[in-house]
Parts: C-alpha cells; sequence; structure tokens
C-alpha cells in the first residue's frame, strides 16, 4: 500500500510506564508482535495520540509503539507541569524503548512538536535510531515561536489572530505566550479552561489548508484542551528546555541516519523555511514539499507522503 492510511488496528498491548518522579507514562503496541520496531510521537507538546497515528504503518510489517508524553492524552496526571521538560521526555522514550526490550528503533516518526522530539532524542542516542520520518518540522527557535504567536501568522490569519490576542487584556498583549501562562496555571479552573479554548481555537485554524470543523477549532473547552495548551505554554515559557539553535547545531550527530522530511507548502504553523533549513543540514535526509497542504497528519497529501515514506524505510 502507498497512498493514504492502513486500516484502523487495535493494540494488541497497552500498558503504563511509571516513572520515579509522579508520572504514569501510557503505552501500546499495534500490529506485527515481531515486526520490525516504529516509534511514534504526537505533537503538542501535550497533544497525546489519535487512533488513526497507528495507521501510518504497514501492520504486517512494523511494531508500532505508540505513547503518550507526560501530562498528555491517557498518561497521567493530566496536563501536570512537575518534572515535564524536553530532557524528561527523551529520558521516558529511552526508558521504554528498554521497558519493551526493543534494541533498536528501525524507524522514529514524529510531526511538530514530535519532529522536535525525534530530533533531540536521535541525537541525544543515534546508536539507537536506524531512520527518522518528520512532518512540519519544528525545531523550537525564538524565530518559529515568534511566527506562531507573534508577527508572523497574523498576516495570513489576520482575523484569528486579533480574537487570540483580544482575549487578554491591552496591557497584556505585549507578551502573549506569559499572560496565556499565568491563566493556564492560575489553579482557577474555569479561567484555565477559557484560556485554554482562546489558545486551541487559534491554533486550530491554522491547521490546514482547507479547515475542517472540529473541537479546537470551535473553541471547546474540555480538560484535554487545558492539558494542551498548559503544556504548550509551559514549554515555549521555558524556550523548549533546549538551547536556542540547539538542534540545527547539533545535525553531525545524525550521520549515518537517513531521514524523510515531510512539509505541508502552506503550512501557517510551522512554515516551510525551517524543514528546508534542516535537510540543507542533514546531508542524508529527503525533502517532500506537499503542494497542496498546510499542517496536519490528516491532509491528504500529506497522508500519502508519511505513509509511502514509512513503506520505503521498511526495506532498510
Amino acid at each position: 500500500m502507498a497512498a493514504g492510511f492502513y486500516p484502523p488496528i487495535d493494540p494488541h498491548a497497552i500498558g503504563s510506564l511509571e516513572t520515579k518522579d509522579g508520572h504514569a507514562i501510557y503505552w501500546e503496541a499495534c500490529g506485527n508482535p515481531d515486526g520490525k520496531p516504529a516509534l511514534f510521537l504526537h505533537g503538542g507538546p501535550g497533544g497525546g495520540c489519535s487512533t488513526d497515528n497507528r495507521r501510518l504503518f504497514d501492520p504486517e510489517i512494523y511494531k508500532i509503539i505508540l505513547f503518550d508524553q507526560r501530562g498528555a492524552g491517557r498518561s497521567r496526571p493530566l496536563g501536570s507541569l512537575d518534572n515535564n521538560t524536553t530532557p524528561h521526555l527523551v529520558a521516558d522514550i529511552e526508558a521504554l524503548r528498554l521497558h519493551l526490550d526493543i534494541e533498536r528503533w528501525h524507524l522514529v516518526l514524529g510531526g511538530s512538536w514530535g519532529a522536535t522530539l525525534a530530533l533531540v532524542y536521535a541525537q541525544t542516542h543515534p546508536h539507537v535510531v536506524k531512520s527518522l520520518v518528520l512532518r512540519g518540522v519544528f525545531t523550537a527557535r525564538r524565530s518559529e515561536i515568534d511566527w506562531l504567536y507573534g508577527d508572523g501568522a497574523r498576516h495570513i490569519f489576520p482575523e484569528a489572530y486579533a480574537a487570540f490576542r483580544n482575549f487578554l487584556p491591552a496591557q497584556e498583549q505585549g507578551d502573549i505566550i506569559g499572560a496565556y501562562h499565568r491563566r493556564l496555571t492560575s489553579g482557577d479552573e474555569t479561567v484555565e479552561l477559557a484560556a485554554a479554548a482562546s489558545w486551541c481555537a487559534y491554533e486550530g485554524k491554522l491547521l490546514m489548508l482547507l479547515p475542517r470543523p472540529s473541537a479546537f477549532m470551535s473553541g471547546a473547552a474540555s480538560p484535554h484542551t487545558r492539558a494542551l495548551a498548559r503544556i504548550e505554554a509551559h514549554y515555549f515559557m521555558h524556550h523548549s528546555f533546549m538551547e536556542e539553535g540547539q538542534i540545527l547545531a547539533r545535525m553531525d550527530r545524525l550521520q549515518g541516519i537517513p531521514g524523510m522530511i515531510v512539509q505541508g507548502r502552506y503550512d501557517a504553523v510551522t512554515p516551510p523555511v525551517t524543514a528546508f533549513e534542516l535537510h540543507e543540514a542533514w546531508p542524508g535526509s529527503q525533502l517532500e514539499i506537499v503542494p497542496d497542504a498546510g499542517h496536519a497528519t490528516v491532509e491528504p497529501g500529506i497522508q500519502r507522503a508519511l505513509v509511502a515514506a514509512t513503506d520505503r524505510f521498511a526495506n532498510l
């Protein structure tokens, strides 16, 4: 199968990885129990996995591992910011690999924040990553954060950005992430849910070239949108717990690891320039710009490109 998602599948194993610092990490295994190990890393940070994420891999070839990162999805406590940093997430991936007795990941696939985490993990543990597939590349530089929450995306989505900004009082609009972070960590559930609904509604409107109705775009508030907004604001307030430019500066660590970068031409969340810069810094990579797509995995061109990539790397 070379295009579109694979048919829906259910996990053949589910578990919870207990950390020593207060988190319980949900994980699941799908596909071939004896197949080539493939790891999926979700976005956000704080987004959680979906059933469609399982469908990016040939279930007859791959042993597909998904997990919800700290504070996200089915991991607990939901929305927790305690001991929740990029190094913690990298350590969780390595702990999960050892817990599942996986010698080496045949493939690691991540989109958006998941691409960030895939790159940081591979740079930290290059000996256990055989190949990478990345979608909607985000390297967490200040310029990329400023594009999304500052003076970039508003030029394409001025009405969405105005609603996002004007949720805040005028005197706080000079530091949008800080103002949202204060509300999302206020301890007042009503305040936190309202801020989360505004935050997620804004991001939802930027996701796709041709928008579809969704809970995020409607501004619906829920414990999961609250968790996503809280964790994103927490990470972006702290520069994603990385040095500025760290990922691109360490691309030499991926020498010998091939990668496929899939990028929507009209991605307003993570514009193509970052994917291009990553490709230029990574001799082992291929870059595919999907001409009729934005940021989301569910867009048909993105689906086809990602599945084609996982099919191709199955033969490594």
